[in-house]
């Protein structure tokens, strides 16, 4: 029998204790710091301690981060292209110092595992993202959270591991690399080619990764991320309804699919090279990378921010260190004449290529048109269609954001009115004075605080989102931070539509029904937007609105004519 790859590093890590000595660590840990890991923490962690990012023991510690980010290299010298890190906050690093050990709970307040701490240091978050996404363009959505959402102060060490992050979906599917790897071995499967995905499959990736198996004389591991991927990314229930259903088309035994807890980063090419290392430890010995793998898209200069076959290059430069192959992705392509799928550069001259862009499935769905068979399966379609209906069914939230007296609540409960009328769906309206009373009544004025109250809005919204309704905001929402997190959120449960109320400062003070500004004037009232607070303006809303020439009335209807071209409300003239 073949000997099946090694991990990387040489051996697979496990890094949960004995059986023995779970309950005493487990009791111990009750008088430790604790620290309630984030969503993207937690998926690093159950990484850590399945032995998928073998050969890691922990979160980095200050000198494996700095090779890592400037060399892609641990400070021992091993390949590893990306930065695996716990970030806290002040307050809670000040708690702690270096010897310590710290409980990392989850977010229900289970103690997963133990961190002996060996290094607590404040990194430079700018320079991480130039080194490692090589941009500090908060567009790329790598960068945005390193820079917007996560903590100010790292903490490295070990990590001893008492039970895993409870999954109650598709546990029929979800495999530690040890598992996988004595699948594997029960198949008699000792080549193995591995499919990393985001999205929903098709005809197109059935028959790239049919070849690609052909290719390498391999058979298939499906292995879709179901973690954190990118913002606006189909649900994962969803898109794993849709590979079950897909696995079916493939010859008996030569495929199955797993699923991977993994938060992804975007990071294109490096992103490659770590998802190489990953499939590497769940025993694969051929990776299959795309186009513009884990690429984030296009940077606010309108670039895309890594090159097509960057990720390629990177991938097949460390390909023999790391012992894993490269087949690269085939563009496989519908060829009318042949009433086939083909690659792209073997579609003989005068043939024509039929092809649905990710563009247009995403606009035949949300119009309910057509989609051929030739692009997809009927039973993949009928699970979108089921979680993702035309776009005016959908939920939806009208994000108003101005200076206090721009017009804002005026506009809002106007458009509430509007569109109770048309009666399509349930609308809430989250007033900023209300939200201030009954959410964050605690919460003061503060930058942190300001950007914690537009968070709960957010969130609050995000669910009437998510549920079918219509969510109207309208907080003063000074900062493009906090927007841009709110935007995220809602973007993961359905269409955010942001307004920005831009009357002009002058005459919102003209305004001035509550003497705010005559107070904030007066230094009686601190950090007040506009006055001794700044205000950051948006810089590409879906709309904007200057109250101070039109009337009430009027303002809805520019935002009711946005919703219609937008195909969230369907025309009422």
């Amino acid at each position: 029998m073949t000997t099946p790859i090694a991990p990387h590093g040489g051996r697979l890590v496990d890094l949960f204790v004995a059986a023995a000595e779970r309950a005493a660590l487990k009791s111990e840990a009750a008088n430790m710091p604790a620290w309630d890991l984030t969503p993207r923490q937690l998926c690093d962690l159950e990484l850590l301690q399945n032995g998928a990012f073998s050969p890691l023991e922990g979160f980095l510690g200050r000198a494996d981060y700095e090779g890592v980010c400037k060399h892609m290299r641990l400070a021992d010298g091993t390949l590893w292209p990306m930065p695996i890190t716990l970030d806290v906050t002040e307050a809670f690093a000040a708690t702690i110092a270096v010897g310590a050990r710290i409980a990392l709970r989850d977010q229900e307040g289970v103690v997963l595992g133990v961190l002996e701490v060996s290094d607590l240091w404040t990194p430079d978050r700018q320079a991480e993202a130039l080194q490692v996404f090589g941009t500090t363009d908060r567009k790329h959505p790598g960068v945005a959270h390193l820079l917007d959402r996560s903590h100010p102060v790292y903490v490295g060490g070990r990590v001893r591991a008492i039970e895993a992050p409870r999954h109650y979906d598709f546990g029929h599917l979800r495999a530690t690399p040890a598992e996988l790897r004595a699948q594997f071995a029960k198949l008699g499967w000792s080549r193995i080619v591995a499919f990393q995905t985001r999205n929903p499959m098709h005809r197109a990736h059935l028959e790239l990764t049919f070849r690609a198996a052909q290719i390498a004389e391999a058979n298939l591991l499906i292995h879709p991320v179901v973690g954190l991927t990118k913002p606006g990314d189909i649900d994962h229930y969803t898109r794993v309804r849709c590979y079950e259903k897909l696995l079916r088309h493939y010859p008996e035994r030569t495929t199955t699919l797993a699923l991977l807890h993994l938060a992804m980063r975007m990071g294109g090419p490096r992103e490659a090279l770590w998802h190489a290392i990953i499939r590497k430890n769940h025993g694969c010995t051929h990776f299959i990378v795309g186009r513009d793998h884990a690429g984030p898209g296009t940077g606010s200069d309108g670039k895309p921010f890594y090159g097509p076959y960057d990720a390629q290059a990177l991938v097949a430069q460390h390909e023999q260190e790391l012992g894993v192959t490269m087949v690269p992705f085939q563009e496989m392509v519908y060829v009318q004449e042949r009433a086939q799928y083909m690659p792209a550069d073997e579609v003989p001259e005068g043939h024509h290529v039929l092809n649905i862009s990710g563009t247009e499935l995403r606009r035949r769905l949300q119009e309910g048109l057509d989609i051929p068979e030739w692009f997809t399966y009927p039973e993949v379609i009928e699970e979108l269609r089921r979680t993702h209906p035309p776009r005016h069914r959908q939920g939806f939230t009208v994000f108003f954001t101005g200076l206090s007296g721009s017009g804002k609540s005026t506009i809002a409960n106007a458009l509430l009115v509007r569109l109770l009328e048309l009666g399509t769906r349930p609308v809430t309206l989250l007033d900023g004075d209300v939200v201030r009373k009954h959410l964050s009544s605690e919460l003061g004025f503060s930058k942190e605080h300001r950007d914690l109250n537009v968070q709960r809005i957010g969130f609050v919204a995000a669910e009437i989102t998510k549920n079918g309704g219509i969510a109207i905001c309208a907080p003063i929402a000074p900062y493009a931070g906090s927007r841009r997190i709110v935007r995220e959120m809602v973007g993961e449960a359905g269409v955010f539509v942001e307004v920005h109320v831009s009357t002009p400062l002058d005459v919102c003070e003209s305004r001035d029904r509550k003497g705010l500004y005559a107070l904030a004037r007066a230094g009686k009232i601190k950090e007040f937007t506009g006055i001794s607070d700044p205000y950051e303006v948006p810089e590409n809303p879906e709309l904007r609105i200057d109250t101070s020439g039109i009337a009430p009335d009027q303002a809805v209807q520019q935002i009711v004519l946005k919703l219609e071209a937008l195909g969230l409300i369907r025309p009422t003239r």
